[in-house]
């Protein structure tokens, strides 16, 4: 019996989002490959999630027809220039959260939203499963009133639909600061696809949105292309 609980620890330790080495499955830094030019690109909208581990946020999101790039970082505690060790361990305040650039002539943000709540368990206190604390809360962050009445309206009304036994439990909060993650972290579920993790939660969490949401999908290229 003991065994077997050890197991399952050893299980859940190695299935976590917090356990991933300071660099990539290759050895990389992965220096470089946050797309600064296009987190300037006035063209394009910011609008800021989380709901868990964001390799999967970023991942759904960048599925998703509109969207240019998810950038995966942390908001929402006190702490300036907060490190990945220091949030993953739940002592910053911040969630581990996701910033996407979005073309607002293909998709609005009531859309997003749609995305948000139907790409995770919105109902689950201060956690997606694998991964629990305050750090993989369920959190929609605001800038304007608008971004703000949407959320909140789209919050009733999921609600009020009868889909979920148990409330609610997402925060809307207004945006202070969103903190870019370290530089490994972005892509990391595209660049690391045999990763443990990505294999036993991102990826099976990507498809699901996926299946219940087709028509959102960015079409995807032949390999002859």
């Amino acid at each position: 019996m003991r065994m077997h609980t050890l197991l399952i620890i050893f299980t859940a330790v190695m299935l976590s989002c917090s356990n991933t080495p300071e660099k990539n499955a290759q050895g990389e830094s992965n220096a470089g490959v946050l797309p600064l030019a296009m987190m300037q690109d006035e063209n394009l909208q910011k609008a800021y999630f989380a709901s868990g581990c964001f390799w999967c946020v970023e991942a759904v999101f960048e599925s998703v027809k509109g969207v240019e790039e998810a950038v995966s970082g942390y908001a929402g505690g006190e702490e300036p220039n907060p490190t990945y060790r220091e949030v993953s361990a739940g002592r910053t305040g911040h969630a581990e959260a996701v910033m996407v650039l979005y073309d607002p002539g293909v998709i609005d943000f009531a859309t997003l939203v749609t995305v948000y709540y139907g790409s995770h368990n919105p109902t689950t206190v201060n956690g997606q499963h694998p991964d629990y604390g305050t750090q993989y809360r369920s959190v929609i962050f605001f800038t304007n009133e608008e971004e703000k009445a949407i959320a909140q309206q789209a919050k009733a009304d999921l609600g009020a639909s009868g889909s979920y036994d148990q409330p609610i439990a997402t925060e809307i909060l207004p945006l202070q600061k969103f903190w870019p993650a370290e530089d490994y972290h972005q892509n990391f579920e595209r660049r690391n696809p045999n990763q443990p993790y990505v294999r036993s939660v991102s990826i099976p969490r990507l498809n699901r949105f996926k299946a219940r949401f087709p028509e959102l999908l960015k079409e995807q290229r032949s390999s002859a292309e």
